[in-house]
């Protein structure tokens, strides 16, 4: 199959607000899309990313710029409020070229964010 624009789904929470935990959580959770993915950086047009209101410390796309991302468009949002989501939460949205249908992209959601989509498994 050619190589088709898709999009993958991601998020993940920290256990504090903290610069470290931003970066640490935000790695994992893009390590983790390369990995289930078949991805390599040359593979990916751009990442939007959205933080709960309680992440202030650092932005998701530093992290992602710290491991290599300096040539891909990235972009920070505010999450909406929604009673009850997760805190500390880091959600993606990454645009990339894949050679596979679109069943069988995998979106990855760590830690507390699983609850996000309960049907999809770490």
């Amino acid at each position: 199959m050619t190589k088709v624009l898709r999009a993958i789904r991601g998020a993940t929470t920290l256990d504090a607000d903290t610069r470290e935990e931003v970066t640490k959580k935000t790695q994992e959770l893009l390590g983790e899309i390369f990995t289930k993915n078949d991805l390599d950086q040359d593979d990916i047009v751009s990442i939007l990313f959205t933080t709960t209101d309680d992440v202030v410390s650092a932005f998701p796309a530093s992290a992602a710029r710290s491991m290599g991302l300096e040539d891909t468009p990235l972009l920070g949002a505010s999450e909406q409020k929604v009673a009850g989501s997760p805190k500390f939460c880091i959600r993606l949205l990454m645009h990339c070229y894949m050679s596979v249908p679109k069943s069988d992209v995998r979106h990855v959601y760590l830690h507390g964010a699983t609850v996000l989509r309960p049907d999809i498994k770490p």
